[in-house]
């Protein structure tokens, strides 16, 4: 799930699971595998940056790893 905001302020969640594809048309419009479309004030980036956060939070991405150097 996810935060996001409608273009009047109001903050609601949005089950990540269910993004179809997200488009910028100038506003971003989030279509849903429903068939169901939100307009919301997040750009495309935000979006994909809070959708894969989600995915990691969940484990099915994994988190980027981080090589450590040794001396």
């Amino acid at each position: 799930m996810i935060k996001v905001t409608r273009l009047d302020g109001e903050v609601f969640v949005l089950n990540a699971d269910l993004i179809q594809f997200v488009e910028a048309r100038p506003d971003t419009f989030v279509t849903l595998t429903t068939g169901q479309r939100i307009v919301v004030a997040e750009t495309i980036d935000e979006v994909l940056r809070r959708a894969v956060a989600y995915q990691q939070a969940k484990h099915l991405i994994p988190a980027p790893s981080v090589s450590k150097r040794t001396s």
